[in-house]
Parts: structure tokens; sequence; C-alpha cells
């Protein structure tokens, strides 16, 4: 009998919980996150705020709500980007080398020579501030782990005995990469993926909070984070709030990449 993956089983719910949360927050608030109160600012969690208020009497958890929704937007986006061009990069050199690996596969360590931030860092000195531009930056920056990765699973792969019987068959190259190969690797591709979400998020947090992420008209968790730095002994609530949903965010999403991880399913 087999045992219960409770790695998964907890990941999905507090994923699903966070996911219908951020869901909600892009079709409702229960305050515009935008709108400034000086008659509440600062005020402590109550029934008519339930996180509080920040130093301009914005709502917290209507910031919050709409900070996770761009957080996620931006982790979802990164992960897209690298996963999507790192997959075509590492099957194309995996399964043909030659000429084709050499060129590619330098670019790709050229990319990886940077610190990974740093060069984040500098795409989005050069795009500009904005989520799109950090999502781009991020995306760029992530490509080069996934083709590694791809490129050596499709390298073993290559040799088994059911891609030489689909080659023997006459099936296309397109075929024997896509429907073949890349199924058989999917379970490390997606422990992969949700290795790479958790980085994005931090990624993105920390680029907001610096000021050179999300533009600070946006809401954001890590320009939260940034902004309640200064008022923690006032306001310690406007930190928790970012802090939790960026906490439970990442939990979720590394328990369910552990509980893909083990065979107990």
């Amino acid at each position: 009998m087999k045992k219960r993956n409770y790695f998964l089983i907890f990941g999905l719910l507090i994923s699903t919980v966070v996911v219908l949360f951020i869901l909600l927050g892009y079709f409702w608030t229960p305050y515009d996150p935008m709108k400034m109160n000086g008659a509440v600012r600062s005020s402590a969690p109550s029934l008519a705020h339930l996180m509080g208020t920040d130093k301009f009497g914005r709502d917290i958890l209507s910031r919050v709500m709409k900070g996770a929704g761009a957080s996620f937007f931006v982790a979802f986006g990164t992960v897209l980007i690298g996963t999507v061009v790192g997959t075509v990069v590492g099957a194309l050199t995996g399964y043909f080398g030659g000429w084709l690996d050499e060129v590619l596969m330098r670019f790709n360590d050229a990319l990886s020579a940077f610190p990974s931030f740093l060069l984040a860092l500098v795409l989005v000195s050069v795009l500009g501030p904005g989520r799109r531009h950090l999502l781009l930056a991020l995306g760029i920056v992530f490509i080069p782990s996934y083709a590694r990765i791809v490129r050596t699973e499709f390298k073993r792969a290559r040799s088994q005995n059911y891609v030489k019987s689909a080659q023997i068959m006459g099936a296309g190259t397109a075929r024997i990469l896509f429907v073949h190969i890349l199924p058989n690797i999917w379970p490390v591709l997606l422990s992969a993926i949700t290795i790479g979400f958790n980085n994005a998020v931090l990624a993105e947090a920390a680029m907001s909070y610096l000021g050179i992420g999300v533009s600070p008209d946006e809401a954001s968790l890590g320009y939260m984070l940034s902004d309640s730095q200064a008022y923690l002994s006032v306001t310690p609530w406007y930190a928790l709030g970012a802090g939790l949903v960026i906490v439970l965010l990442i939990l979720g999403v590394g328990l369910i990449g552990e509980g893909l991880q083990r065979k107990d399913i």
C-alpha cells in the first residue's frame, strides 16, 4: 500500500488558497489599492481594514491582493519564457549535438558566466522599470539553467531504444523531440519548473525591494516590504501582510516540487 504524499497534498492545498486569493484580487479588492485616506493612516488591523493601513491610509489587504497578483504574473511569465526557450535550445543541442551544440551552448555559457541577479539588474536598467520589462529580463536570465537540464536529458534519451524505434519507423524530428522524448523527461523538467518559480518570486521581490522592478505606482510585494522597513516599529502589520503571502506562495510550490520527487505517491 502506497503512502500518502503529504508534501504534494499540503503543497496543492496552500497553492490553491494563494492562487484563489490572487485571482480574487484581479476582480475585487475591499478598497482601491492606490486610494489614500489621511483619516485612517497607520491604523491597526480591524474589521474595517483586516490588515490595517499604511502611512498614507491605503488598505494593506487590497494592496497585498494586487501585489500578489503582480508577483505571480512576473514569476509565471519568467518561468514560461525560461522553460519554452530553454527547452527548445536544450532539445536541439542535446539531440543533434555537433556544431549546433557548440554554437548554442557557448552562447548559453556566456549568459551563465554573469551572476544571475547582476545580469537581471543590467537588463532592467536597459529596458526600464515595469512588470513586462522585469518579466522579460528575468526570463532571459532563467533560460540557461533550463537549457542545460533539457540538453542533458535529451542527450541521454537519444540513445534509448524507443527513440531508435521511432527513427526506424520514419518519425519526423519534431515528433521525436516533442512527442516521444519530451514526455519522458517531463518529471525532471517539472521539478526544475517549481524551483525556478520560487526563485522568480524571490527575484521579483528583491528587485522591487530595491526599487528597480515593478514601478512604485503599482502594488508590489517587494516594494511594500521596502516601503514598510522604516515603519516596522509603528506599523509592523504592513510588512507581515506582504511577507506572509511571499512565504505561503513559495512554501506551496516548494512542497509540490518536493512531492513530485517522491516515489511514494
